[in-house]
């Protein structure tokens, strides 16, 4: 198969770890001044945070796909 067996779950393993990664930065350290006129000063909160649990839930499945199989 096209680069292996576990294809699936390495892709799931990089995007659920880029979202975690990703909205815990928004939160931890949110930019220094925003890029546009209408931009946020910084993220939402609790969208940040239900978007982080998502990506860790994808991270955890994915290593758990990759260790048991």
């Amino acid at each position: 198969m096209f680069l292996g067996d576990d294809l699936l779950a390495w892709l799931v393993l990089a995007l659920g770890g880029a979202l975690l990664v990703g909205n815990v930065m928004a939160i931890v350290r949110p930019p220094a001044e925003p890029k546009e006129e209408h931009a946020l000063e910084r993220a939402p909160i609790a969208r940040s945070a239900v978007m982080a649990a998502i990506g860790l839930l994808a991270t955890v499945w994915a290593l758990a796909s990759l260790v048991a199989g």
